[in-house]
């Protein structure tokens, strides 16, 4: 007989096929899972669990009482109740590495539009602005190599940014992580720094660090105050690392030049949010690793973690402690 396993959201549709040869999956997406009795009734009697998103916590897990393993197709892991999952011995597991790249990419051009004014100038183009010789003075944007870019969190999709930074556009790297990092400041000329100190020097913040207990919110009005006024913000982590309100009133009060969003504090986000507004404000809509050889690539990974839980085996990207 087949083990049983959940497919939520995101699984790309190669891998998708290949575990429905092996496994009894059924595929649900963007659902109540609270209240989708079907989903409730599937979840009664599954294995494994692989997708994205999907809220995981002790109500959801009392109707699921022979799951091993949730396979995470994403890096970061907030979505799980990592203390509940320990307590009931269940695996959890996330895809980290294939996406590094790929994220970098995606910041470091929301970085670069941002800073050139690239979506507000193409659209100045498409809607017949543009009907002089040259723009005007007050189209201009702001140079990007040798300036500061402070990195808040020296991961690997960090150190990636760093990398772009470094060799490509001669800039100086300052970063603030929880632990000093001597062989990124080797590599890159890289200077550790307070976090006050990184926000006070840095021509651009980029925040990438993980959603945690201890970085919600990380960023807020006495940080937006801090940075210069022509800095520019960029945000590739998480929407709740901001106080996205705070974010908001440092823009329309000039603390800072502009901000570059992959991440909102509610996603999708809401039409009426002032961000949506603001010329000043590039966004995108969480694409950090949508592209098609990368999301391939994670949801390859994470089949390969599920497999190896659902057969009783130790999978290589394991992000809880069984006891």
């Amino acid at each position: 007989m087949k083990k049983k396993v959940i497919a939520y959201n995101r699984v790309e549709k190669p891998v998708l096929e290949a575990l429905q040869k092996k496994y009894d999956v059924t595929f649900f997406k963007n659902i109540d899972t609270q209240n989708d009795l079907d989903f409730l009734k599937k979840l009664s009697e599954v294995e494994g669990i692989i997708g994205l998103e999907l809220p995981v916590d002790k109500k959801l897990l009392d109707h699921a009482p022979h799951l091993k393993i949730i396979s995470n197709v994403s890096v970061g892991y907030n979505n799980l109740d990592m203390e509940e999952l320990t307590k009931r011995n269940i695996m959890a597991t996330n895809t980290p590495d294939v996406l590094t790249d790929t994220v970098a990419d995606t910041v470091f051009g929301i970085l670069i539009a941002t800073a050139r004014r690239i979506p507000e100038l193409d659209q100045l183009v498409k809607s017949g602005g543009w009907i002089t010789e040259s723009i005007e003075p007050e189209y201009f944007g702001m140079d990007v190599h040798h300036k500061k870019l402070g990195i808040i969190g020296m991961g690997r999709i960090g150190q990636a940014i760093a990398k772009r930074a470094h060799f490509g556009f001669d800039m100086e790297i300052l970063y603030h992580s929880r632990s000093q990092k001597p062989d990124v400041e080797d590599k890159f000329d890289a200077t550790y720094c307070t976090l006050d100190e990184l926000l006070a020097k840095s021509d651009f913040v980029c925040l990438i660090t993980p959603l945690t207990s201890e970085t919600v919110g990380l960023i807020g009005k006495r940080e937006f105050q801090l940075m210069k006024k022509t800095a520019i913000f960029v945000n590739g982590s998480r929407g709740k690392t901001i106080v996205e309100q705070d974010l908001i009133d440092a823009l329309k009060g000039g603390q800072i030049a502009a901000a570059g969003l992959d991440v909102f504090e509610k996603e999708p986000i809401e039409r009426h949010n002032a961000l949506l507004h603001m010329k000043n404000v590039v966004t995108t809509p969480h694409i950090g690793s949508s592209t098609h050889e990368t999301e391939l690539k994670m949801s390859e990974l994470a089949a390969y973690n599920l497999e190896a839980g659902l057969n009783g085996q130790k999978p290589p990207n394991l992000v809880t402690q069984p006891l």
